[in-house]
């Protein structure tokens, strides 16, 4: 039985990797704010980086090959995901907000320690969605490494009926990158004053959803 689980989810990590990779390829990009994650890496910082769970596809294209530190949850659709963004250069780390948070917590501070730099669905695994958790702003506080929200979107795309609304850009489709300002959370304050920064950081994903969405 688990050879059977593992040549499946073989098969669908490597079917997922190469529909990202043909699709991303022929994707037409536009990118706004790659200065803001320039001014992280000139602080001699690490980008905790944020986005929603839908757009994992396209953003596993767009950020691939650079080494980034993913958590990914301990559900079976973790699994598949791991799969894919190993194969696209990424490092992934097992755990989630419901389940394995604290080891995943220490291997994103490990990663951060080892300059990598980390990403996060923040709204992952299960929703609420485009409802931010703490955790990537915890271990910003932790770490005093910054979060860093961004979007991405495509102007032609199919979506599906998950909780996620997950997006599969249409071949072809033009495709926008907006990178937010990033978030450093003080790491005087009180654990209880996290949710001020929660705020700011829901806030900024809202405004780059907005600001990345084609018309119509």
């Amino acid at each position: 039985m688990k050879i059977i689980k593992r040549l499946k989810t073989h098969i669908i990590s490597l079917l997922g990797y190469w529909l990202i990779l043909c699709v991303g390829k022929t994707l037409r990009w536009r990118v706004e704010g790659w200065d803001r994650l320039e001014s992280v890496y000139r602080a001699e910082k690490n980008p905790i980086m944020v986005f929603w769970h839908g757009r994992i596809f396209v953003a596993s294209y767009f950020f691939r090959n650079r080494g980034i530190v993913v958590m990914t949850s301990r559900h079976r659709d973790g699994d598949y995901i791991a799969g894919v963004i190993r194969r696209l250069g990424y490092h992934a780390a097992r755990g989630s907000s419901s389940r394995g948070s604290v080891g995943a917590t220490r291997e994103a501070l490990e990663a951060l320690r080892n300059g990598r730099d980390i990403g996060f669905a923040i709204d992952g695994p299960r929703g609420p969605r485009h409802v931010v958790k703490r955790g990537p702003i915890y271990i910003a506080w932790k770490s005093g490494h910054p979060v860093l929200p961004f979007n991405v979107s495509a102007e032609r795309k199919w979506t599906l009926k998950s909780w996620d609304h997950f997006e599969i850009p249409v071949p072809f489709s033009r495709a926008r990158v907006e990178i937010g300002e990033p978030v450093y959370v003080n790491a005087g304050i009180p654990k209880e004053r996290l949710e001020e920064y929660d705020r700011r950081v829901q806030e900024s994903l809202d405004e780059l959803s907005a600001e990345t969405a084609y018309p119509g």
